[in-house]
């Protein structure tokens, strides 16, 4: 590969800054936070816990008063009418509420500090719960309907909070894991509260309207409580005028929640999982009645497999995505949610052959672990699907705009989850589809909105693709990217050159999406360009070659860090031949002058690659040679980065002897 002067060859975006190194970590008040190095870290962190058992214990209550209510008419022997009419009506009631007040919970979420918002919210909860304690206590059906609808309302404001509350407290390398947890968390105080609602009229006996009234009263204080635990929180835009209004409010969040491409789809992907997770949800509990042949208890079951998948799921992403927003994990979702919906239909296509079982019972029949590893391959993938997407909305969203995003898709959530009700209602009593039926066809409805969503925005296959090619070549290691790589604004990535994988490694190893600045042949090889050029790298070619291509790339890189991204640079301007380091040419000085003539002071993070020499696609070999298996696949990789250098006294001899210091004799 032709060398090029410029010392940039080889594989993002937040507010720009103009401060010093030092003054621009003190910009940020997530510098200060304490390093969770795991995301299990975070629940021993003021920061996080609170949090984590609040939203866990509203969800857990929801619950418990829903499937209590549910309890209560079986208790009283009420008719098949007024079930019905429960059944009717109870979701329409506690999903209206989404519709018309998530306008309003946007701004409110965005004009309040957030840990006050928690504790309005939590305390409306202890308000709105002793109403439900009087409906149980009077055995009122339409007292507890109206609960239920300030239930509603009580969601529909914490709903917005919930999620953007998150990167105010974590760092971007937490977000993926934290979000996991959340997501885990949800699902499982799901479970544990439909459990233990439905069972509170069963065991209470006579005393069961005053116990379900004291347990959802308990629970709320007790969330109130643990919430005046949670730190502060500032808000996202406290000098926003709220707009009464709810209809042209809930336009302009849904405007706002399509304002960027990458988080349209994401919101857009959230939607459609909350669209897929209702129709296999309500579809349960027939199912398992008619298809597994299961007693009353069975149904509970298939929603644990289900939502224990999902927990899992939600806890790996953290492991799979080497603490970055890697949105690479969501076609792995999509496409392993169809694989598992389809290998259901599958596994049992009629009725079961006997009625009447026990959980030991059907463990015992044919085919039965099929359909339990289906259940819990859906949640799995579906953890794998919704984490990141969330993630990405959170890293990509404006943080004075992140609360309404976040109610702009409440909104649609109600709608998706809507239109899967009517949907699967509609397929069953109009087309006359059996309930595996509906299974197949939302798996291949499934993996056609999928490939829909990734042929809009490619960014989430070719992040797949990059995932799938570095997990699968390489076993990494990372050290002190977390702690030295800018959480937000502009910052110079240098660091040396030994493979045509070298982007691609450093990509699967950064938090923040990262423009590299590339040799243009090694940017136009087949397949990788496609790759390279979603990834919105930066060709570059010397003087000699084409000048025009050299000054485009210098402008780009300078618009780049004008807009406070990263920009990843390969100074020694080749691929290494017998793996030492080359000196560092002087293109980066030159990016450097150019930022601090029109004001800005850019950061310079020295990383160095470690063990590439010995891996795939370095020039150590011969064509053939590199290919050779099993000495250079899986090869052992370790990234290192030093802290950031001042961009204002930074040399390309002062950042050559970092990097050199940081590989030592690791080639």
């Amino acid at each position: 590969m032709a060398q090029n002067p410029s010392g940039m060859d080889t594989t993002g975006t937040d507010t720009a800054t103009d401060a010093t190194v030092g003054a621009f970590a003190a910009q940020d008040p997530r510098a200060d936070l304490p390093v969770a190095h795991s995301q299990f870290g975070l629940l021993k962190q003021r920061r996080f816990l609170p949090f984590f058992v609040v939203q866990a214990l509203g969800a857990f209550n929801d619950n418990v008063f829903r499937q209590a209510i549910i309890g209560m008419l079986f208790w009283l022997g009420a008719s098949s009418e007024d079930k019905a009419l429960y059944a009717s009506l109870a979701p329409a009631i506690f999903i209206l509420p989404y519709f018309l007040f998530s306008g309003l919970a946007g701004q409110v979420a965005e004009k309040l500090e957030k840990h006050r918002l928690i504790r309005i919210t939590t305390a409306m909860e202890i308000a709105i719960m002793s109403v439900a304690a009087v409906g149980f206590y009077l055995q009122s059906l339409p007292v507890l309907l109206v609960a239920l609808f300030c239930t509603g309302v009580q969601s529909t404001l914490f709903g917005p909070v919930k999620y953007s509350i998150l990167p105010s407290v974590l760092r971007p390398e937490e977000l993926t894991g934290g979000n996991g947890l959340v997501e885990m968390g949800t699902s499982m105080s799901i479970l544990l509260g439909m459990i233990l609602g439905g069972l509170l009229f069963k065991l209470a006996g006579d005393q069961a309207p005053w116990v379900s009234g004291l347990a959802v009263i308990a629970l709320a204080v007790a969330g109130n409580l643990i919430s005046r635990m949670i730190p502060r929180v500032d808000a996202g835009a406290p000098e926003l005028r709220v707009n009464w209004n709810p209809i042209p409010e809930s336009i302009h969040m849904l405007k706002l929640a399509r304002k960027q491409l990458a988080v349209r789809n994401a919101v857009l992907g959230v939607s459609w999982f909350w669209f897929v997770g209702t129709v296999l949800t309500s579809q349960l509990p027939a199912y398992a009645e008619l298809h597994l042949g299961g007693d009353a208890t069975l149904y509970i079951v298939a929603l644990a497999l289900f939502s224990i998948g999902t927990g899992v799921g939600s806890l790996l992403c953290e492991k799979l995505s080497g603490r970055t927003v890697e949105i690479g994990l969501v076609p792995l979702g999509a496409f392993g949610m169809s694989a598992f919906i389809l290998d259901l239909y599958f596994a049992r296509t009629g009725l079961a052959p006997a009625t009447g079982l026990d959980l030991a019972g059907f463990l015992s029949a044919d085919g039965s672990l099929r359909i339990v590893a289906d259940l819990v391959g859906i949640g799995l993938f579906a953890g794998f699907f919704v984490v990141p997407l969330f993630a990405l909305i959170q890293s990509r969203s404006p943080k004075s705009e992140l609360s309404r995003v976040i109610a702009g898709l409440n909104i649609q959530n109600s709608g998706f989850i809507v239109l899967a009700a009517m949907s699967a209602l509609a397929a069953q009593k109009l087309l006359g589809w059996t309930i595996p039926q509906v299974f197949l066809a939302l798996a291949v409805l499934n993996t056609l909105v999928a490939i829909w969503i990734f042929t809009i925005v490619p960014e989430f296959l070719m992040r797949f693709l990059s995932w799938l090619l570095v997990r699968v070549l390489y076993r990494l290691r990372v050290r002190g990217i977390e702690e030295h790589v800018p959480d937000e604004g502009p910052a110079l990535i240098v660091c040396n050159h030994v493979s045509y994988m070298d982007a691609l490694i450093l990509s699967a190893c950064i938090p923040r999406p990262v423009r590299f600045v590339m040799y243009y042949r090694i940017f136009n090889i087949p397949v990788m360009r496609w790759i390279f050029r979603t990834a919105k790298a930066i060709p570059i070619a010397s003087a000699k070659e084409d000048p025009q291509l050299l000054q485009r790339a210098y402008d780009e890189i300078d618009a780049a860090l004008a807009e406070g991204e990263l920009v990843g640079i390969f100074p020694e301007g080749a691929l290494t031949r017998d793996g030492t380091i080359a000196p560092f040419k002087a293109g980066v000085e030159r990016i450097l002058e150019r930022a601090r003539a029109r004001g800005q002071n850019v950061p310079v993070v020295p990383l160095a690659l470690r063990g590439m020499w010995a891996s795939m696609w370095s020039r150590r070999d011969s064509r053939f040679g590199r290919m050779r298996v099993p000495r250079r696949f899986r090869a052992h990789v370790e990234t290192s980065a030093a802290p950031p250098v001042d961009g204002a006294t930074a040399t390309a001899a002062g950042l050559e002897a970092q990097v050199r210091a940081l590989r030592g004799d690791a080639a």
